[in-house]
């Protein structure tokens, strides 16, 4: 008898794993400044080698979710944790920008083994029908309690650690990833005729599908915006912020710093999405997912113009990290589902990860073009216009999509 239940050992066990491995990789941006201070390197360097993991990290997802498929889950993420691990230590060895922008190469290459192409497709096997939608909102949920805790710690750790040392507990913190591994061992519920299907067959129909591809296309910004802010805004913060008033709300729960300001608005996001993503998920069992994929896109885009229209203050940046931070990775719940809706379970794992390389297409540009404006102008306002522009295009190349599944040819009858 099939598993029913919503809170499974492989949802929970593919939770901790997404929120220990997010943790660490929303902690990058409080790096910016403490590595550029030590060894002089313009913002674009250390920018580029984000932007280098967040491009891996696209590269890597489909080849991990092919190796989830053809090997098993548990062995993508073992190979996931392990290169994670390595990445981070060699980058605490790092006194170059060349070193360090290939060895964000083995970070972004470990977030995919242990993000969420690999982990959300298991997920999806893994759930009844009914609970699918929420099962993978559940798990992005988690992905973002990663973030809540995430830029803070690191935060904490860097008043008693160089950044080399929070490095090295990071790669510790990346390997314990594999306690849970036992947890993920779903019974695959893909069809009879989806297990027939080779994968080539099933990626053929995707990629000649046009929905599939303003898919791909849509969730560019989603990847341009995150990785700009999760990147730039502590910061961005960090230097355009107002003066934090002394005997204010902020300084009273000890944020008397646009430093500590900028970690805890990463933080905010993250606490804000926890409940974004469950509810995207809740709301893709019950309505048309690509019209909610609009409206998410659409009020991001509205969040982002008003933010930089009006002054920055530590009250505007709180206010604007909850609402961002509401509709942050809400996105992913409702991409993954479709797929999932669309074109089976069978190889979920490798479409998302297609789709999801155009996410960290968007993300290296954000990153990266973040640090080069930056340097070019002195400050975010351009590449920020920028995310606002990519959010409209994305609201727009949702609607057309197509929401009735496509079975695939025909199988024949048994003898």
């Amino acid at each position: 008898m099939r598993d029913t239940r919503l809170l499974s050992p492989v949802l929970v066990g593919g939770s901790i794993i997404l929120m220990l491995s997010f943790a660490i990789r929303a902690s990058f941006g409080v790096f910016q400044i403490p590595v550029a201070e030590e060894f002089g390197w313009p913002r674009a360097e250390f920018s580029l080698a984000i932007a280098v993991q967040n491009l891996a990290w696209g590269i890597g997802q489909p080849i991990f979710g092919a190796l989830a498929e053809r090997w098993g889950d548990r062995w993508a993420v073992v190979v996931g944790a392990f290169l994670y691990a390595l990445g981070l230590v060699l980058s605490a060895f790092a006194s170059t920008p060349e070193a360090m922008q290939l060895w964000e190469v083995l970070v972004g290459f470990g977030i995919a083994g242990t993000g969420f192409g690999v982990v959300l497709a298991v997920v999806g096997r893994a759930a009844s029908d009914r609970n699918r939608s929420l099962a993978l909102g559940i798990a992005t949920g988690a992905g973002s309690a990663g973030q809540v805790f995430g830029a803070p710690v690191a935060e904490a750790l860097l008043t008693q650690f160089p950044w080399q040392t929070v490095f090295l507990i990071f790669a510790v913190v990346a390997l314990s990833t594999l306690a849970f591994l036992p947890m993920l061992n779903a019974r695959p519920r893909a069809s009879k005729a989806e297990l027939q299907e080779s994968m080539g067959a099933v990626l053929g129909r995707a990629f000649r599908d046009p929905s599939y591809m303003m898919i791909f296309a849509g969730f560019f910004s989603c990847g341009y915006q995150l990785a700009f802010i999760t990147a730039h805004f502590p910061a961005m913060v960090t230097e355009m912020c107002g003066p934090i008033a002394a005997g204010g709300i902020l300084a009273g729960l000890g944020i008397t710093t646009t430093s500590a300001l900028g970690a805890v608005a990463i933080s905010l996001i993250g606490l804000a999405n926890i409940g974004g993503s469950i509810l995207a998920g809740w709301l893709g069992q019950r309505y048309t997912k690509k019209y909610l994929l609009a409206g998410i896109y659409t009020l991001r885009t509205i969040a982002a113009a008003a933010f930089i229209l009006s002054p920055i203050t530590p009250g505007s940046v709180i206010v604007f990290s909850l609402i961002m931070g509401a509709l942050w990775l809400a996105t992913v719940p409702l991409t993954s589902g479709l797929v999932a809706h669309l074109w089976g379970l069978r190889y979920m794992g490798t479409l998302y990860g297609f789709v999801f390389l155009s996410h960290q297409l968007g993300s290296f540009l954000g990153v990266w073009l973040g640090g080069w404006l930056y340097d070019v102008y002195g400050d975010y306002t351009l590449v920020w216009w920028v995310g606002v522009g990519v959010g409209a295009f994305s609201a727009i190349i949702h609607l057309p999509i197509r929401e009735n599944r496509d079975e695939g040819p025909a199988l024949p009858a048994p003898a």
